[in-house]
């Protein structure tokens, strides 16, 4: 889709545990159309296309994921303005964080949002018949897809609703489901997704074919945690991810932006190196009683310099820093580590004019992949209207999720390497020659290097069992999941189990 809102006003339904918070602002479909038999919806194909556009929507609250899955990895720290600058995000950074945390509050209700808008078009897929239907629920069911993918990454066994709302009162019956039985059908929905969608769409923004490919390969390899390459569910997995990602990329339409300096301008959106891309717009303001309702990349706001006056780049609130460690963990040579990262005392003495305030954790480096640039409308709260793009999806992270896959299961070393190296070639750095263990262990460098500031770090580390040794606070059989919200086991009737730790 083109630079705009994804908007809905919201479905009637506002049981926290299912639907989430509400949207303050949007405008997109009338609250009314959501009656629970939908007698007055889905009578035809724009009804169809309103409310996938609803499902869409929820995507723009995946900031607070991106921003967390760094902050609760290795590569950045919490900052901000204090230690008490947004409590829930000072303890995901500390590893203290627990169930009453506001920050996995939001992640919870917002994606189980983005789950229900998905079903109430899968539940009424047979109402009305109109050509290219099958595209339209195909869309659906990526997206629902993608919403339970981010779900089971952080809180694993969750509710599993196929093509049905969850609604009031479900929350008396509703169990949550094991986590592989979740992976099972998002497998599935991508399976349909991929034979019913093709590599380009009319309209920039939507889920294609490629998009599918992509998340079902992770899909897969998300489930292959250390040390499981050697049995045989974990070989098959790793076979598979390695099968659906090679057709991807001999397939597809996707290359890497060879200017890798480029790469997160918002002048170079939507790329032949996106493979799925969240659109954010500057066209609607927000409030923060209501960021979701943003329909700017929230998580821009919070990672810009705090205080900032001096060229290209606009104030935030110094939040999501890289550490030292991540900064110099670079290749020499590599021209990703500047474009991923802005060392401000460097940028300070390059540019005249630069002033800006230190922050809590200050740590001398920014996430310059998604900083605010300057440019954008002077909003009331310009903050939280950033127009810049998340790359979701990116092609780099394809090439090295197969080469992954292909070492690991131990079906092409060779193909691997190329792989890697080409990613490699783009960052201006040696090709890499190495066989077995010290190949995971380059393709895992390599993975850090390329995708810094782009939320993956936590749950790389997390799956492929390093995490423990990475991450400060970091307690094996704990940590590896985020807890339950305290209120969805209240409204659940005390049924559920929390997760181990919590």
């Amino acid at each position: 889709m083109r630079k705009r809102s994804y908007s809905l006003k919201t479905a009637a339904f506002f049981l926290i545990l299912f639907v989430g918070t509400n949207s303050c602002s949007d405008d997109f479909v009338d609250v009314d159309s959501f009656d629970e038999d939908s007698e007055n919806f889905f009578n035809s194909e724009q009804d169809y296309q309103d409310a996938l556009i609803a499902a869409y929507d929820m995507l723009q609250s995946t900031y607070l994921n991106v921003l967390l899955g760094e902050i609760a990895s290795d590569n950045t720290l919490a900052g901000g303005e204090s230690a008490t600058d947004v409590p829930g995000i000072q303890e995901i950074d500390e590893m203290v964080h627990t169930p009453v945390n506001q920050q996995l509050r939001d992640i919870w209700s917002w994606m189980f949002a983005g789950v229900n808008r998905a079903n109430y078009i899968l539940e009424f897929k047979d109402k009305t018949d109109f050509p290219g239907k099958e595209g339209v629920l195909a869309e659906a069911t990526f997206l629902r897809a993608y919403y339970y993918f981010e779900l089971v990454k952080w809180f694993g066994d969750v509710p599993l609703a196929v093509d049905r709302r969850l609604l009031f009162g479900d929350q008396n019956d509703v169990e949550r489901t094991p986590r592989a039985q979740v992976y099972a059908q998002i497998e599935a929905d991508l399976i349909f997704a991929i034979e019913n969608l093709p590599y380009t769409q009319p309209e920039t923004g939507r889920v294609t074919k490629g998009a599918a490919q992509a998340l079902l390969g992770k899909a897969y390899l998300y489930q292959v945690g250390k040390g499981e390459e050697a049995t045989e569910r974990g070989r098959e997995k790793l076979s598979k991810a390695a099968q659906v990602l090679e057709d991807l990329i001999q397939s597809g339409p996707y290359e890497l932006v060879q200017d890798y300096t480029t790469l997160f301008e918002n002048d170079n959106e939507n790329n032949i190196e996106s493979v799925f891309e969240v659109q954010y717009t500057d066209v609607e303001g927000a409030s923060f009683t209501c960021l979701q309702c943003s329909e700017g990349n929230v998580a821009v706001g919070f990672n810009g310099i705090r205080n900032y006056t001096g060229p290209e780049f606009e104030s935030g609130f110094s939040f999501n820093l890289p550490t030292p460690e991540v900064y110099e963990g670079f290749e020499p040579g590599d021209v990703r580590r500047d474009v991923a990262i802005l060392d401000i005392e460097a940028w300070a003495a390059e540019n005249t004019g630069v002033s800006y305030d230190e922050g809590y954790k200050h740590t001398g480096y920014f996430n310059r992949k998604y900083l605010p640039r300057q440019g954008g409308l002077n909003t009331p709260d310009a903050n939280l209207t950033k127009p810049n793009n998340y790359r979701a999806i990116r092609y780099a992270d394809v090439l090295l999720m197969a080469a992954e896959a292909l070492n690991r299961s131990g079906i092409s070393d060779d193909r691997a390497q190329d792989y890697l190296n080409e990613v490699r070639k783009r960052a201006s750095l040696p090709e890499i020659a190495a066989v077995g263990n010290p190949l995971t262990d380059a393709i895992y460098r390599d993975r850090r290097a390329e995708l810094v500031g782009e939320g993956h770090r936590f749950f790389d580390l997390v799956r492929t069992g390093r995490a423990a040794d990475a991450i400060p606070g970091f307690q094996a059989g704990k940590h590896e999941l985020f807890p339950i919200p305290s209120i969805e086991i209240e409204l659940a009737g005390n049924r559920w189990e929390q997760n181990p730790g919590y």
